[in-house]
């Protein structure tokens, strides 16, 4: 059985940003266990449980983590562009891989206090720079490669988990979980775990994913907002209380319903998420691909989103799996 605060730490401490596919290769060889893998045009990939019927339920987890593309190299110092929503107020002093010829180590220059004259955000990412640790930096790094934060992830108290890109290797992790569960039956439903790229840049890889799989219905995996001291308790959900179901009007009402009652018959530990538009995730695309695809969605809270130091409980991530995995289990929408 798998434990999965060691396999979520095993995919946070790789990387997937542009062509740097390490968690996806990570990731391939634990669905591989359980089910036959397809790589994609995006080089995201779906994994196939074969049910007892073709009715397909999709499960979609994006893998792919916010980071940076370098613009500029100059003696050892490197001008750098968001690949997603990073967070410029933590970036000073900050640790980074850079993915060149060779990986090459650095950390954003911080001006100390006492030469600063504010202590404000700064206004853009390009007066930030990467100082890199090898003075022949120019000989392994160009423009249009990758950088990625330089973190390991650790455990903390109470089951717990804290390092980056859980935003959404978590999702991941749950649905590795979940093909585990599943994979010495035959369920009713064939199964397809949608392991999709590229959504911290617009969802790409799940609009073409899903199109290309063009399931019956689907469940879209990933994190929103946990608590924390200065955040509202009506914006987010204390760790440690469970998955998160969400409730739109852009998410199906069958498959919300349907989730909503595995989790309460099976006494699974649960809150609500309601949103009164978008959800900000793949279940916003993958809802409206081709003539339209019935989609719920389920998320795990994260502390510190878009850091290096995100924060996920593994119980909410069991939880989650446990409510998936009841979901197959009554055979989907069509079944309900």
């Amino acid at each position: 059985m798998i434990e999965i605060s060691g396999v979520l730490k095993e995919l946070s401490n790789s990387d997937c940003i542009g062509n740097i596919k390490e968690s996806i290769d990570l990731a391939k060889k634990y669905f591989g266990e359980y089910c036959d893998c397809i790589t994609d045009n995006y080089a995201g990939f779906t994994a196939v449980k074969k049910g007892k019927t073709d009715r397909t339920l999709l499960l979609d987890a994006h893998i792919d983590e916010v980071g940076f593309i370098v613009t500029a190299v100059e003696e050892s110092f490197l001008t750098v562009h968001n690949c997603g929503g990073n967070d410029l107020r933590i970036l000073p002093a900050t640790s980074v891989k850079v993915h060149g010829k060779k990986t090459v180590y650095g950390e954003f220059i911080n001006t100390p206090p006492h030469l600063s004259d504010s202590l404000t955000v700064p206004e853009k990412l390009s007066s930030l720079k990467i100082d890199v640790k090898d003075i022949s930096a120019k000989d392994y790094i160009s423009p249009g490669d990758y950088v990625t934060y330089d973190v390991s992830a650790d455990d903390m108290l109470n089951d717990r988990i804290t390092g980056k890109a859980l935003d959404n290797r978590a999702g991941v992790a749950c649905l590795i979980a979940v093909a585990e569960k599943i994979s010495k039956i035959t369920p009713e439903i064939t199964v397809l775990f949608q392991i999709s790229t590229m959504e911290e840049l617009g969802m790409r890889g799940s609009i073409t994913s899903a199109f290309a799989n063009s399931p019956d219905e689907a469940i879209t995996v990933d994190v929103s907002f946990g608590d924390g001291p200065d955040i509202s308790k009506y914006e987010s959900k204390q760790l440690g209380t469970g998955a998160m179901i969400g409730i739109s009007p852009v998410l199906s009402k069958k498959v919300t319903d349907l989730i909503k009652e595995v989790a309460q018959n099976g006494g699974i530990c649960h809150t609500f998420e309601v949103m009164g538009g978008k959800t900000g995730t793949d279940a916003d695309v993958i809802s409206v691909t081709k003539g339209g695809i019935p989609t719920g969605l389920i998320s795990i809270p994260i502390r510190n989103m878009h850091t290096p130091v995100e924060v996920v409980d593994t119980d909410d991530i069991s939880d989650a799996a446990d409510i998936i995995y009841g979901y197959i289990m009554c055979g989907g929408i069509s079944n309900a």
